[in-house]
């Protein structure tokens, strides 16, 4: 019997110790799910906040920049539109500057040539007169004179003398009679029957003598054509 009342003494001793461990073990199994978690706990040092910061500002300086291309969307067609027309105002600048020199150039050159042509004019009439003086010598000689051989050899001096003085200037007679008809220097007065194959398309006569100054056609010879 006493062995009984102390089996059932030890087991109600162990059933206690069992209860206690049991509590003692899940208070000890708390406190060290804690402890782990403070040890889990990564310390935030300055570094670590400076680099967050950085990023945060990064984040806000990129999302203002998003912000200012939006706004100002327009700006980059402004400038293009602004380059263009200062291009514009180069251009006409350029083009009134040009239009004034070019009317000045005209007007300049307008006058030199009425000059030159004055010039040339005063020229040619100076070396005229004395063709207009031996003229006025020629009718006195014929008044006084009864020699019709003199005046004859007087009015060929002067022609001769007007002839030469054309042809120092570059003036020269365009051939006609026995040449062919050619539109550039003759123009035909009238149509005759040729006489002969040879005379025709031919000039057989020449009512007004053409003349060039140079190689540029003055008067144009007034003829007849055979056909």
């Amino acid at each position: 019997m006493a062995n009984n009342l102390l089996g059932k003494g030890l087991s109600s001793l162990t059933l206690f110790e069992s209860k206690k461990f049991k509590e003692m073990s899940k208070k000890h199994g708390k406190s060290i799910k804690n402890d782990m978690k403070e040890e889990l706990k990564v310390p935030v040092t300055e570094q670590d906040q400076g680099l967050e910061t950085g990023k945060i500002e990064t984040e806000s300086n990129h999302n203002d920049q998003e912000s200012e291309g939006k706004e100002t969307g327009s700006t980059p067609e402004v400038a293009m539109e602004a380059q263009l027309q200062m291009k514009i105002d180069e251009l006409n600048d350029k083009y009134l500057r040009l239009y004034s020199e070019f009317d000045n150039y005209r007007r300049r050159t307008s006058k030199e040539r009425i000059e030159l042509g004055k010039i040339a004019s005063a020229e040619i009439i100076t070396e005229l007169l004395p063709v207009l003086d031996d003229f006025e010598r020629a009718i006195k000689s014929v008044t006084d004179s009864q020699d019709c051989n003199a005046v004859k050899e007087g009015v060929n001096l002067i022609y001769n003398k007007f002839k030469g003085i054309l042809e120092k200037k570059g003036v020269k007679v365009i051939e006609a009679i026995g040449q062919d008809f050619n539109t550039d220097f003759h123009e035909a007065i009238t149509y005759i029957p040729a006489t002969g194959d040879e005379l025709k398309n031919k000039i057989v006569d020449e009512l007004e003598k053409g003349y060039l100054l140079g190689d540029k056609v003055i008067r144009f010879s007034k003829v007849v054509i055979g056909q």
